[in-house]
């Protein structure tokens, strides 16, 4: 079957109706009776019930009845019905900030725009799921004494992290523009290359690079398997020179659906507002933002991502009453156990009904 695909929210062809050109009627498939409309699962806003334990759900059988096309060769029309699933990765902490792994779909509470989810297709902890990851260095003239630093933690961590014919990854220098040193490959040799050879000089257009980024390297993945999307950016997170704003480049990275992890290279004993930047940045997305005290703990910034990324869950689901409108939708996931953090995107973008 065809799949119809949305940055976002992957609508999924759910049924086929094949009707004759000609025919005075359609021939219509049985439809399993949902699970708020059963009463298994309360969809009241507001209330975070553990989540239910994945129903696979057997295919409806074929009509017998319905009329066939006497010709085999005569046009057929294919109506789609439209069924959205929301993929999610998160990672889970304790108290103390350490990686909380073997816990079951029970653990967890979800709120998809104040709402129960109608049915949750999958729930797995997902450490090998394939990676597509940006690597994003600011080559601003704010950074040029840390910029050695930084390009030697980067180089460390994809040789650390990629996996032969699994995963895949770029590297896009920027300053007042972006300079796209190697798009995505699985080659550490040329992602080192690309990464020694960008140099830094002149503004900061940060929001420009984040927003491109998202809308041209990782809107435009595709694949038939659940993957996992990061963007690493290592910056001051200032800004001087960009024509979108910082709401637009958070809202472009939801979109994309694009975890984003931040270093930042301010080694200074108090946060400035680049670093607050980097923060609501990395919040929003799912991702964290890493606070050095030496330049030299860049590295370590990149080790603590590695280490995450092997520790992340995959849940997958049907969103209640999601309408085809663009408009925004809260995510709210929680353990059950209160002790624990879950750090997920804070949500994501509907799709637009087909014009």
């Amino acid at each position: 079957m065809a799949v119809l695909r949305n940055p976002v929210v992957r609508a999924l062809a759910a049924c086929s109706v094949a009707v004759s050109l000609g025919l005075a009627q359609q021939a219509s498939a049985p439809v399993a009776p949902s699970a708020a409309s059963t009463g298994t699962q309360q969809n009241q806003p507001g209330a975070v019930a553990p989540l239910a334990p994945t129903a696979a759900g057997p295919q409806a059988p074929a009509d017998a009845s319905a009329p066939q096309a006497a010709d085999s060769d005569a046009s057929t029309l294919t109506i789609r019905a439209f069924v959205p699933e929301v993929p999610l990765v998160f990672t889970v902490t304790d108290g103390k900030g350490r990686f909380v792994t073997g816990l079951k779909q029970s653990d967890f509470g979800l709120l998809d725009d104040g709402r129960n989810p109608d049915r949750i297709i999958s729930f797995t902890q997902q450490a090998n799921l394939p990676l597509r990851i940006g690597i994003l260095l600011d080559t601003s003239n704010s950074i040029r004494s840390r910029f050695q630093f930084e390009q030697q933690a980067a180089t460390e961590f994809l040789l650390q992290v990629l996996r032969p014919k699994q995963d895949a990854a770029f590297v896009l220098g920027f300053d007042v523009r972006q300079d796209l040193a190697q798009d995505y490959t699985n080659s550490i040799d040329k992602l080192s290359s690309a990464i020694e050879k960008l140099r830094p000089g002149g503004g900061t257009a940060f929001y420009d690079a984040v927003y491109t980024t998202c809308r041209d390297q990782m809107m435009t993945v595709r694949s038939n398997e659940t993957i996992r999307k990061a963007i690493i950016i290592v910056s001051d997170g200032d800004d001087n020179y960009s024509r979108v704003y910082e709401q637009d480049a958070i809202k472009e990275c939801q979109r994309a659906e694009t975890i984003v992890y931040t270093i930042s290279t301010n080694i200074s004993p108090s946060k400035d507002k680049g670093d607050e930047v980097l923060t609501r940045l990395s919040e929003a997305t799912g991702g964290r933002a890493f606070f050095p005290t030496k330049i030299e703990d860049v590295a370590r910034g990149f080790q603590a991502i590695q280490e995450e990324l092997r520790s992340q869950y995959s849940l997958r689901y049907r969103p209640a009453g999601l309408k085809q409108d663009g408009s925004f939708r809260t995510i709210r996931l929680v353990a059950t156990d209160q002790r624990l953090h879950v750090r997920a995107r804070k949500g994501y973008f509907s799709p637009r009904a087909p014009q």
